[in-house]
């Protein structure tokens, strides 16, 4: 089963980019470069800096929510950042003006017209870490059961810490931050026409307006941050290698790792480099033409993921439940990350917030991953897969 084909819709989506990419142009004379290098009187015009700090302050941020000596406070400030507070060990991060928590559920697309919804996503953020803080550093060292919360060790030695219903939130917050966070920001905002069109960008970019001091117009930039929430973290961007970060970057390379979807990185990067191209060449048709690969393609990852670990869960639920809630609360962030998604060439998600929080309340319902049947996590997988179009067996474990 695990050499299924792809969908179609991903084969259409992998053929186009990769013929474009191959013959150096497309039908709109549009030439892509090698890699992702763009200059202008020879300087780079490719920046992404905030696409980087913020990566970076989300490294530091999941890492210190297994850190039992952290307080609530200390937490919280490392989310929501002010400029110059030393949250982080890195200076550099202490000194920016960014945060991880404004751009959470900021999509122009998603979220400027729905400040419910985001002010909801936002406080789920804020309840992991206030849950890490009172419900499982204060029994860290206690073991945990049904109901609740504490560490549980894997046959394998390992231990996780959990709440009274299995549930780690760091890997919660982790994996629903790849999706309210950096598939939000890339799909849903910086390569959204509302935010690469907006006020005079078309004009200044036809002209070559650039922005003051800089070597770029407003438009490239905007195209660069998409770009930045997934290769940020690269040492070079022009040969990204992917693990760059455990984020976006790490779950691309493992969906990119399944046969059945070999190719997906590839795809992705051949569309970030034409739409780039064409911002350069001033042919927005190709411009947005890229960009609906790369939504669905990047919309793909928490799919996949979620799925994965859902049924790599199965196996361990009655020998070795630790390994099965480390599954679990794998599968619950990506499931989470569903509702940032985009459609291709629509204006919603593949799954709503209200779909995904029903799936996400059946995972929970009683004792939650402590008596979760096989039967659910089946229902749910095969509720994923279709609404993408793969199939259970081909994002599943290999046997």
């Amino acid at each position: 089963m695990k050499k299924l084909a792809l969908s179609l819709f991903v084969i259409s989506a992998l053929f186009q980019s990769c013929s474009d990419d191959d013959s150096g142009s497309n039908p709109n004379n549009v030439v892509a470069p090698a890699t992702y290098e763009f200059t202008r009187n020879g300087n780079s015009t490719v920046s992404y800096g905030g696409q980087t700090t913020r990566i970076a302050m989300a490294e530091e941020l999941v890492a210190a929510l297994k850190t039992e000596t952290k307080t609530e406070a200390e937490l919280k400030a490392m989310f929501a950042h002010v400029e110059g507070e030393n949250d982080f060990s890195d200076a550099n991060l202490n000194a920016s003006n960014k945060s991880v928590k404004s751009k959470t559920a900021a999509s122009a697309d998603f979220f400027a017209g729905n400040a419910t919804d985001a002010a909801a996503i936002k406080a789920d953020f804020d309840g992991y870490i206030e849950s890490q803080v009172a419900d499982v550093f204060v029994n860290w060292n206690l073991q945990a059961e049904a109901g609740k919360a504490g560490y549980y060790q894997q046959t394998s030695g390992t231990i996780r810490y959990v709440n009274g219903k299995g549930l780690e939130y760091n890997q919660a917050f982790a994996k629903g931050l790849i999706g309210a966070l950096m598939i939000d920001q890339m799909l849903n905002n910086y390569l959204s026409p509302a935010v690469l069109d907006a006020g005079s960008n078309v004009a200044n970019n036809d002209n070559e307006e650039l922005e003051e001091g800089k070597d770029y117009t407003t438009m490239e930039h905007k195209w660069d941050e998409a770009f930045g929430y997934l290769y940020g973290a690269e040492a070079d961007a022009t040969s990204p290698q992917l693990e760059a970060d455990q984020f976006l970057s790490e779950y691309l390379d493992r969906v990119e790792g399944d046969e059945d979807f070999a190719g997906i990185a590839e795809n992705v990067y051949n569309a970030f480099k034409l739409g780039r191209a064409a911002i350069v060449a001033k042919n927005y048709e190709v411009r947005d033409e890229q960009a609906e690969i790369i939504k669905q393609n990047i919309s793909l990852i928490p799919a996949v993921r979620a799925v994965y670990y859902l049924q790599a869960a199965k196996g361990n639920l009655e020998a070795d439940k630790a390994s099965a809630f480390h599954a679990l609360s794998e599968a619950y962030g990506f499931i989470y990350s569903l509702q940032f998604t985009r459609v291709p060439n629509t204006d919603g998600p593949y799954f709503t917030k209200v779909e995904v929080d029903t799936m996400l309340e059946t995972l929970m319902e009683g004792n939650g991953f402590w008596d979760v049947s096989v039967e659910t996590l089946d229902t749910i997988s095969a509720t994923i897969a279709a609404e993408f179009g793969f199939t259970v067996a081909q994002a599943a474990p290999a046997n």
